[in-house]
């Protein structure tokens, strides 16, 4: 029954972040889709939850807010009230409420607003890839994939140039707080009540936050209007504007999920193109490929690997009572591989269509902002990446994020021969 990680018998503890450092256990997402597609994890650091691991099966429960609420938290840790109330962003929000603010955000990220960005993402692609292909031998997740989100972050925020290492550094704590590789204030080896109430339990969310506020004070008084954070801060058409924690939590957010995800989706389509070389003639025939490649890359990475969801009334779905008060996970990294859906599904096909993966959290209220953006540096890169190179071979390992809710490969070391 191996379908991709050997090392996972099938039967992986979905709770532990050292689970995933082999990549998602797929052997055992597959017999739960066979098998128990709804299923009951106990955990010993917390509340027991629901596994929902078949793709029909998450958009189903993912479109019913109403009855699976964001609310309580969309990580698998369990949180009190008040550090909820504290950490909340948008993502935490039901509707109609998440309605209103998403609104007041949703201007800023636009498919219209992004394409704006399109000949500044070219830019940035040609310059990184100047800088680091005649290297010839790399770690193309540290040399392009975590650098080209970076850089665009600085045109989007309107951030000084010179801050982006820092930020970034902080946006790995916050999102990556269970790897010793981004932060010594690991979530699940230490004690960590002293920051429960900042975003992910992380120190480094107090920092943001005073970042932030610095950030908009200069740019008070300078009269700089650019930027999205600028944009997000005025006043909508009912008069009404984001408030001061609402701001300073959505930083926090942008910074850490507006780079990683991207980072992690071209990691793993470079890493597509070692072990399937003949995506990279693909790439370079172009043509209609590129209306459905960016997409396939995204669904082969999977970057948030679950969103969870709390139950407000009890829920009948095959056989099973998922009761008020249950936590709730979509396994969008089971989904996405979910043969029922994709044919072939762990391999690459650029010209997938259709393609309904769920990695934006599709089908419900909480689609990701951030997905035209995503679609436009992976399409870019990879364009301009194609264009250059011959073959693409991997010299060594590539290594995953110890993390169950973030999917990342954080080294790809790779040898490249230019055309």
């Amino acid at each position: 029954m191996t379908v991709w990680t050997p090392s996972d018998d099938g039967h992986a503890d979905l709770t532990s972040h050292d689970t995933f450092m082999a990549g998602s256990p797929h052997n055992t997402f597959k017999r739960l889709r066979d098998e128990d597609p709804i299923h009951w994890t106990e955990w010993s650091d917390g509340d027991g939850f629901w596994s929902i691991t078949r793709h029909a099966d998450i958009l189903e429960l993912n479109k019913n807010s109403a009855v699976f609420s964001s609310e309580h938290g969309i990580r698998m840790e369990d949180q009190s009230p008040e550090e909820v109330i504290a950490r909340r962003t948008f993502q935490e929000i039901d509707p109609p409420e998440h309605i209103k603010t998403r609104i007041k955000l949703a201007k800023a990220f636009s498919k219209g607003v992004i394409e704006q960005f399109n000949t500044d993402i070219s830019e940035l692609c040609v310059e990184i890839l100047d800088e680091v292909l005649n290297k010839g031998e790399f770690d193309a997740t540290k040399e392009i994939a975590r650098v080209l989100p970076m850089r665009m972050l600085s045109r989007i925020l309107g951030t000084p140039k010179e801050d982006l290492p820092w930020l970034v550094e902080k946006g790995d704590a916050l999102i990556a707080n269970t790897d010793p590789d981004f932060t010594d204030h690991v979530l699940d080896k230490m004690k960590t009540d002293e920051f429960r109430m900042m975003p992910f339990n992380s120190p480094a969310g107090a920092e943001l936050y005073a970042y932030a506020k610095e950030l908009m004070d200069k740019k008070d008084k300078a009269g700089d209007t650019s930027g999205v954070l600028h944009m997000i801060l005025q006043p909508c058409a009912d008069g009404s504007v984001i408030s001061e924690a609402e701001f300073r939590n959505f930083f926090c957010l942008l910074v850490a999920a507006g780079n990683d995800t991207t980072r992690y989706s071209i990691a793993a389509g470079i890493q597509a193109l070692c072990h399937q070389p003949e995506l990279l003639g693909q790439m370079q025939t172009g043509g209609g490929i590129w209306e459905t490649a960016p997409d396939e890359i995204i669904r082969w990475a999977t970057p948030a690997l679950y969103f969870r969801r709390t139950a407000l009334s009890d829920y009948e779905i095959h056989g099973k009572t998922i009761k008020a008060g249950d936590k709730v996970l979509y396994w969008f990294a089971s989904g996405n591989r979910d043969e029922t859906v994709f044919d072939d599904p762990f391999r690459v096909d650029l010209a997938r269509t259709p393609n309904k993966h769920v990695s934006f959290g599709q089908g419900g209220p909480h689609v990701c902002l951030g997905m035209w953006l995503a679609r436009l540096e992976v399409r870019i890169l990879f364009q301009e990446l194609s264009k250059r190179v011959a073959k693409v071979e991997a010299t060594a390992p590539h290594t995953f994020l110890r993390s169950n809710f973030v999917g990342g490969i954080k080294s790809l070391p790779v040898r490249v021969t230019l055309k």
